[in-house]
């Protein structure tokens, strides 16, 4: 038999693979099970484990045609991405393909690949408008106001405070909340605070943030007050936005905790939306062009909270959980005081049949932002994804370029570049 090390050895390697084995729950099979440290140590009869693996049954010529479509669907991708990157006047992004290795021309592909040309087309339009600061942009909440209707704008403190006055329609508000949560009529999406290492507020203070977001959503998730209760969570569709180096830790997070209560299949992770930096030199007036991190990296920021709009928009995914009958989508962003769940907030906006429900906050941090936002008024902002506000915002970036037919790094002494950013809030 096996030693208990052994078999975490070899479990770990089919939990990388994604694969998974069924044993029967004897105790010749499982002789010791911690229930303490919530594990189990199995010593199976030899080649029970590759018994019940499962493996590719398609022949290796089934394989290989399957390579090859997969391999002509990238290639023309790849070429109709290429064609809105010239027609944007942005070919030298395609300077990378005639060096380096295979693996690096392949990087700058896929580089390609996730640009939202769209997007980009209006960042380019908005670095044309003189930049009046990143305190005076324009926000999504502007445009979900203009757009949706009635916006219901409730404070923190009305949320937080239960009077004896207030307690009978405090009470109403959660319970049409809780019906609609447990009915599976509400989505919550969650979003990363772009990693940044502080986050500045109206009043000028400044908060460290000391959590990683991985240690932020466990204390979420765990924390019964503060989020959906786990009763409610089956049936609760949740999406979280975060950067792409986040992901996979999120991922086996939620996998180590049984997914925290909900469905596997209604857990969704998104890389946040980001948008090429573009260069803003005199030299260059209203010619805008890409920065490149590296012949083969588009040097690209977050778009921040108002990029969530678009990714719904862009993966189809508001039109699937429509169908699925979500009703409302409740946006929050993850930090110590995110409040996402909250039914009272949420049975409010559904009562006065708000076209938006908008939290405010005392202290507003940049990235602070919570929102109800009924499916309806989604479909209305769907339509208007060309009108996104986008604000450019100097910035000093280093960067290379192609000098006399080599690769040369700028280092920029002073703004030489903007980066684009849209946020909820004002």
């Amino acid at each position: 038999s096996k030693s208990p090390n052994e078999v975490r050895n070899q479990k770990r390697d089919i939990s990388k693979s994604g694969q998974f084995v069924w044993i029967p729950f004897v105790e010749e099979i499982v002789p010791d099970v911690d229930l303490g440290r919530r594990e189990m140590h199995i010593s199976p009869p030899k080649g029970l484990l590759e018994l019940n693996l499962r493996f590719d049954e398609r022949s290796k010529k089934e394989r290989r045609l399957l390579e090859w479509k997969e391999r002509k669907k990238f290639q023309r991708r790849l070429i109709a991405a290429k064609k809105k990157l010239r027609e944007l006047e942005q070919q030298h992004i395609f300077q990378g393909f005639r060096y380096g290795e295979k693996s690096q021309r392949k990087l700058l592909a896929e580089q390609i690949l996730s640009v939202n040309s769209s997007l980009l087309r209006q960042a380019l339009k908005a670095a044309e408008v003189p930049n009046k600061g990143y305190s005076g942009r324009r926000s999504m909440q502007d445009m979900i106001t203009q757009k949706c209707g009635n916006a219901l704008k409730i404070s923190e403190k009305h949320l937080a405070s239960v009077g004896r006055e207030k307690l009978e329609a405090y009470y109403k508000h959660k319970e049409i909340g809780l019906g609609l949560m447990s009915e599976g009529k509400v989505a919550i999406v969650l979003m990363s605070a772009t990693g940044k290492p502080e986050r500045s507020f109206d009043n000028g203070a400044f908060e460290t943030c000391e959590y990683s977001t991985i240690d932020l959503v466990e204390t979420l998730l765990l924390d019964m007050e503060r989020f959906v209760e786990e009763e409610q969570r089956a049936s609760v569709p949740i999406i979280l936005i975060l950067p792409a180096h986040e992901i996979q830790p999120l991922e086996e997070l939620f996998a180590s905790h049984d997914h925290f209560g909900f469905t596997p299949e209604k857990v969704t992770f998104l890389v946040e939306e980001s948008l090429p930096v573009v260069s803003c030199s005199s030299v260059e007036q209203k010619n805008y062009k890409v920065l490149m991190k590296s012949p083969w990296m588009i040097l690209q920021s977050p778009l921040g909270s108002g990029g969530i709009i678009s990714m719904l928009s862009s993966y189809n995914i508001s039109e699937d959980l429509i169908k699925s009958g979500v009703e409302y989508l409740e946006l929050c962003n993850i930090n110590k005081r995110c409040l996402c769940g909250s039914l009272n907030f949420l049975g409010f906006v559904s009562s006065c049949e708000a076209d938006v429900g908008i939290q405010t906050f005392k202290d507003l941090g940049e990235d602070d932002f919570h929102v109800v936002l009924p499916m309806k008024s989604m479909k209305k902002l769907m339509k208007q994804m060309e009108q996104l506000p986008l604000q450019p915002i100097p910035k000093s970036n280093s960067h290379v370029e192609m000098v006399n037919k080599e690769w040369v790094d700028i280092v920029p002494s002073a703004p030489n570049s903007y980066e684009f950013c849209c946020s909820i809030y004002d």
